[in-house]
Formats: structure tokens, sequence, C-alpha cells
């Protein structure tokens, strides 16, 4: 079976690798394709993989090129993490949000909606492409911002493209942790789109034992959520947010961190990954290790802004093993050998949702099987949650709207519409200061 990884010179595919490695049996990946549009990275990776694989006998055999037609063709399945722009287009994305007072978070508001921008154009010709070079194939898309993005891959894969994202999972283990219970056991009730959810129940043996948490303040606070957002709030609304909520809830706080942090985010992973790559340009340099010392340092910083404004502290330990590689070999496995499960993944609403239509792509629990992932019916949102995940969908679809048209009218509409952006006059700037920034929005006039 045939994997094509598109960014496949990015700084995480070796955790897809590693991933792949542990699986045994039919239907398992025996060939990956590395797509990139950076030889220099690509050879990089490859050379971690290679470590990686050394120990491992029948490791899937890995090959690499920059030529997008010839990685798709004859694909099973297709994993789309690219990012448009690189991380100088995350640090630029940023510094511009920031020096107009808003959010310039890659995923939420100013950002995430300049990336969107970005990255759609992009994302839809793939899209095409695959469905005339590989019409039987699954994609997997892990690029951000992720519910977008799958959402406009959508328009021309149908169902055949499923989102993913480690959050509501990490979330998920993180409750059940602390509750006693197995991950593995515990059917989450999570609704709502891509970085944008809450866990509003975890049921174990049919036992709701989410109250029995909101129930006690030292069990509450004793886990990444509960130091992030405080076990008042969390009591207030009922239910668990996923992380990213924090911009939205505590967005004066956030933003004012990272005005004054010494390095955003961007910047930080820029600069860090610049020195992984070019440390990878000596023959002689231990790939697997320098790669590892890398990570560990990226995962233990994730959030660290908004850690220090709550007063969470460091991230636990069990926290810093990244886990959307695992989502993404078990959605595959799930596919390919009809293995059936339950998982959190970004797809299109259907009949799920009734505030949304059929074809907005939310983030909810899915079953999966041989024909793809079928989102389970789910309790309507309370109304504060259903106002956020409208006015943000509405915003989602005015970007889609903008990549289509090249609108730059529409693209300031965009970016005023989003709750974190709170002047029409702002979202003029932020368009004024983004298309100076970035080659990629050139298109829109």
């Amino acid at each position: 079976m045939k994997l094509t990884i598109l960014g496949g010179g990015g700084f995480r595919v070796p955790l897809v690798y590693g991933a792949l490695l542990t699986d045994r049996g039919e239907g398992r990946v025996t060939e990956v394709v590395l797509h990139d549009l950076d030889d220099g990275r690509l050879h990089a990776i490859a050379r971690v993989l290679a470590e990686q694989a050394s120990a491992v006998a029948d490791a899937p055999r890995v090959t690499a090129t920059t030529d997008l037609d010839e990685a798709l063709r004859g694909a099973d399945f297709v994993f789309s993490a690219i990012r448009v722009g690189g991380l100088a287009g995350r640090a630029d994305d940023e510094r511009v949000a920031l020096a107009e007072g808003v959010l310039g978070q890659e995923t939420v508001g100013a950002g995430g909606i300049a990336y969107g921008l970005r990255t759609v154009p992009v994302a839809v010709d793939i899209a095409r492409r695959v469905a005339r070079l590989a019409p039987d194939a699954w994609v997997i898309n892990f690029t951000n911002p992720a519910g977008l993005v799958t959402e406009a891959m959508s328009r021309h894969l149908g169902d055949r493209v499923i989102g993913i994202c480690d959050s509501p999972v990490g979330l998920g283990r993180r409750i059940a942790r602390v509750l006693g219970a197995n991950p593995k056991e515990a059917w989450i009730d999570y609704v709502g789109l891509n970085h944008l959810g809450w866990v509003r129940g975890l049921r174990v043996a049919g036992r709701d034992e989410l109250p029995r948490l909101l129930a006690d303040p030292d069990l509450l606070g004793s886990f990444e959520e509960g130091k992030l957002f405080g076990t008042d709030w969390l009591r207030s609304l009922g239910a668990i947010p996923n992380e990213y909520l924090h911009y939205y809830y505590f967005n004066r706080e956030a933003v004012r961190a990272y005005q004054q942090a010494g390095k955003t985010r961007g910047a930080f992973l820029r600069d860090q990954q610049a020195h992984f790559y070019e440390e990878m340009r000596d023959p002689d340099a231990p790939a697997l290790a320098a790669w590892d010392r890398t990570r560990a340092e990226r995962e233990a910083t994730y959030m660290s802004e908004n850690r220090e404004t709550a007063g969470a502290g460091e991230r636990d330990a069990d926290d810093l093993s990244g886990g959307y590689e695992k989502v993404a070999l078990a959605l595959m496995r799930a596919i390919a050998r009809d293995e059936r499960t339950t998982l959190i993944l970004n797809v299109r609403n259907a009949n799920t949702l009734s505030v949304l239509d059929r074809d907005a792509v939310i983030e909810v629990p899915c079953l999966v099987d041989a024909n793809g992932a079928h989102p389970v019916a789910v309790d309507p949102l309370p109304g504060h949650a259903t106002g956020l995940v409208c006015a943000v969908k509405a915003v989602e679809r005015e970007v889609l709207a903008a990549a289509e048209s090249g609108s730059r009218t529409t693209a300031v509409k965009a970016f005023a519409l989003h709750p974190l952006v709170d002047s029409v006059n702002v979202a003029r700037r932020l368009v004024e200061g983004y298309t100076a920034v970035h080659p990629g929005l050139a298109y829109l006039v």
C-alpha cells in the first residue's frame, strides 16, 4: 500500500513514519513517498527516516520527489501536511496581527485567516490533482487551519478527504486519566469546529463521569485545561473546552502575553527548525538524535504564553509525546482493513449539527470503517457555543469565497466578521499588511 506525504520535508513527518514502523499485518503501508518543494528539507527528513528504519525489518520503503503528480499517482492514501509560506510566513502572520493589537495565532483569529487565504488555493489545486491522478485515494488532511482546509478540499473530493487533529484526542486522554479511566474504553462527547470544540461528557460503561470531575475542584485543577482555564470557569461552562478556546475566553491576556514575549511562537519555530535543517547539511551529523532533541524542545514550549498567563506551569510529561500520527494511523487502518473504530475527526456535517448546513466541516466523534468516517449524532450545542461556532463558520465561508473569487473586499469581510477582530478599519489594515508581506496573497485584488 502506497502512502504519499505532501509536505514530506516537514519537521513532524518522522512521527508519522515512526507510527508506521509499529504497524504489522495485512494491509499495512509498504511504500512511503515524500513530496516537498524544498529538496534540501526532503533530504534532511529522509535521513531521519532512514535512521528510524535501520533497526526495523521490512520497514516501508521511502522515496522522495519534488514532482507533485509523480508523488500522487497510484497513491492509496495521501497525507496533506503542507505549510504555504513556511514558518517565516507564520511569523509574519503573528507580527502583522500583533501590531494591530489582535491575535496572530496560526489557526485562530487574524493569523488563521491569513494562513487560510494563502493555503486554500494550494489545497484546492492538490484536491483537483488527487481527483484526477488518484481518484480512489483517501486524503487525510493535517494542514492547518484543518477544518477550513478540509472543507475547501471536500468540495472536490467529497467525503474522501478527512481532517485530523490531536487536540481533542489529547483532551479526552487527559480527562480520562484524571478520572482513573482507560481512554480506549471511554466515549468522549465532543463537538464543535477544529480548535473550537467542547467535551460535554465522558462515558465509561454507560456512565457519564464528567459531572464527577466538575464537582471536584482539586481533581478539576489537576490537569492542563483545569490549570489553563481555571476551575471556576470550567464549572460555569459545565464542559471542558479545547485548549484553543483560551484565545477566545482570555483574549486580552493572550494578546498581551504574545506582544510581550521576546519571540512569537512562529518566530521561535522558524529559528529552531532552521537550525535543525542547517545541522542536517553536515553528512556526519546524527539525524535522528538532532531531530529528537529539537522535537522535545518544541513540545515543551507549546502554548507557553497561554500557560504563563494562566499560571499553569510546565506541561505534564505525558502530554509531550504528540499524538496526531496515532490518529492518522488508526484512521488509515480502519479504512484499509475495515477495522471499525471511533475517532474525533473533521468531516462534513450532513445532519449532525442542525445549526450548520450539510457541507460544513465540523469536528465530532465518527464511526470509521472501510467506507470512511461517519459522524455520530450529537446533542445540540448550548447557546453560547452555537453563537461562536456559527460566527467562526461564517468567517470560514468568507475565506473560501475570497480564495475562489480573489476578492480583496471579501477578504476584508472575513477579517472584520471574526469575533477576535474588533474593527472594520483594523480588518482593512490587516489585509493591507498581509498582502504587503505575503506574495501568496497577490491574487487578492
